[in-house]
């Protein structure tokens, strides 16, 4: 079989500034080009978080929701905290892990997002198996009895530690956390920017994790960088 070629131009590099300093963007192209393609669902749920929502980065995405389905699938989890829901993309990728009769629990402070979050969650049959909650994580974490085999952080970066310190205990060993944006839009080699709380946040957070005995640790340069951890 001949490989396949992917070539560079004009046409297929992004014009625009990439949202990621850590990825070139026609080489996020040509990797998202040799990725098991988004499915027909979870197309529509990016497109219509571009159409209608102001900040659609926020979104997981085609490359990352794949990173992430992958990562529960081996690790086939019974039981899945997502600290983040926006609009449900993750949640969705996350899930597909999922054992039979596993669940997964999903928080965000914003209630906008479980009626955008819902009609998606239903569509992919999945509204037996991921449980959204609205309100602080800090609290509704304590209130959700057991452990969690895989946690997914993607809140406010100034409370990553908080977060952390919250589930460590509620992870078992060889359990895994994976925070998002451990590279913050690339702030986190700016020292000027530590004036920033979120900026501070991450780089507290990562340098928190890196001092903590109770698991190791990659940081990953995917997208805004993926900080992934496992519980030893």
């Amino acid at each position: 079989m001949k490989p396949v070629r992917f070539k560079l131009t004009q046409t297929n590099i992004a014009l625009e500034t990439p949202s990621y300093i850590t990825t070139h963007p026609g080489l996020e192209q040509y990797a998202e080009a040799h990725t098991t393609p988004e499915s027909i669902l979870l197309r529509k749920l990016n497109r219509e978080t571009h159409i209608k929502l102001r900040m659609p980065n926020m979104l997981s995405g085609h490359l990352q929701g794949a990173f992430l389905q992958m990562i529960s699938q081996l690790l086939k989890p019974f039981c899945i905290l997502e600290i983040g829901t926006f609009t449900g993309y993750s949640a969705i990728c996350l899930a597909k892990g999922l054992q039979p009769g596993g669940i997964l629990h999903t928080i965000d402070n914003n209630p906008e997002m479980e009626d955008f979050a819902m009609p998606y969650i239903r569509e992919a049959g999945m509204e037996k198996s991921i449980c959204i909650h609205i309100g602080e994580a800090l609290e509704i974490v304590k209130g959700i009895e057991g452990s969690f085999d895989l946690v997914f952080i993607d809140a406010d970066k100034d409370n990553y530690i908080n977060y952390y310190d919250l589930v460590i205990n509620k992870v078992p060993q060889g359990g895994l956390i994976i925070a998002d944006n451990a590279l913050w839009y690339g702030k986190v080699l700016d020292p000027n920017a530590l004036t920033d709380k979120e900026t501070a946040g991450i780089v507290a957070f990562n340098e928190y994790v890196m001092n903590d005995t109770r698991v190791e640790n990659v940081l990953l340069p995917l997208r805004d960088g993926l900080m992934m951890m496992r519980k030893l």
